[in-house]
């Protein structure tokens, strides 16, 4: 028993006509809280519960926070998190619908995991959005269930944050003999920090996010995921904002499904049928879900896009 689920794989008619190749979809955007975080996240809090953690701790807004608040109700542990004054009302009701207690704390997420940093107690566990291999040993699981279904794609397409997705997916294909299969690594432009720590050589530390993907929002990637660039085939290329939210609206009326656009990113790559995927013809999308946005904010977006204007 996890606290995930196995999502369905479906292959989108829609998407695969539009580009004329087989696009797999994992539909994890289905995941009980939201996103496929609730993966590595869900590994980690059982195995620390089973080490005896009295509360888990988190330090995102996001994802990840509604991950942790999600896993700790099932599990009957108390779940404290702390989000940046950035963190819509929408994100922080679904925290409180969670039970989880929410502290609010300082501009950025970085103001806010420091805080979280100095409250954990000897009993209490530290959940961090990205870097941990038990994230990354839970994330992993994807890849197993695309190898249970009989489904081998020619290339994964992924979106990546703090890059636990990407070294979870990494570790999934390595696991299953999958080491061919290439990933291409999805950003926008203004959350850039992969793509340009691949480009320098070193991980990079992005001084500001400029993008409405906000959980692409990580400024310096982890170095598992900076790491395995050597050691498998993986591509960095990256999206607009303005395509990423065409594509989170696309996507709703070709699949009935709302993504955020740190999942439209990846998305955004196949409805545009970026040079990228020409030697490919089946292709295995991770729609990585995003449970804070809204119907509202995707319309919002498009038209300020629209009208050239992002603010």
């Amino acid at each position: 028993m996890t606290l995930h689920i196995n999502t369905p794989l479906i292959k989108s008619q829609a998407l695969s006509q539009r580009v004329n190749r087989k696009v797999l979809l994992k539909m994890d955007a289905w995941q009980p809280s939201g996103s496929f975080k609730l993966r590595g996240i869900g590994h980690a809090c059982e195995t620390y519960a089973a080490q005896g953690a009295t509360r888990f701790i988190s330090s995102s807004g996001g994802n990840a926070g509604l991950a942790v608040a999600y896993a700790g109700r099932v599990l009957g542990i108390p779940v404290t998190v702390i989000v940046p004054e950035s963190t819509p009302q929408t994100a922080r009701d679904l925290l409180q619908q969670e039970q989880a207690t929410v502290i609010v704390h300082g501009e950025t997420w970085q103001e806010a995991n420091a805080l979280a940093l100095t409250m954990v107690k000897e009993t209490d566990a530290f959940l961090h959005p990205f870097d941990n291999p038990l994230l990354w040993e839970g994330h992993a699981t994807l890849i197993d269930e695309v190898h249970a279904a009989g489904e081998k794609p020619d290339v994964v397409i992924l979106s990546v944050g703090g890059g636990g997705l990407l070294s979870g997916i990494v570790a999934g294909l390595q696991r299953n003999g999958w080491n061919d299969v290439p990933v291409l690594a999805v950003e926008t432009e203004g959350a850039a920090s992969y793509q340009q720590s691949l480009q320098a050589g070193e991980r990079v530390q992005l001084t500001t996010i400029d993008s409405v993907a906000k959980s692409l929002g990580a400024k310096q990637v982890c170095q598992q995921a900076f790491a395995l660039a050597a050691h498998h085939p993986i591509q960095s290329i990256t999206v607009s904002d303005a395509s990423a939210v065409a594509a989170c609206a696309q996507f709703l009326t070709d699949q009935r499904v709302l993504v955020e656009p740190a999942c439209g990113a990846s998305l955004a790559a196949v409805y545009e049928n970026v040079p990228e995927l020409a030697a490919y013809q089946t292709v295995l999308v991770v729609v990585c879900g995003g449970a804070t946005v809204t119907i509202t904010q995707i319309q919002d977006w498009a038209t300020k896009f629209a009208q050239g204007t992002t603010q």
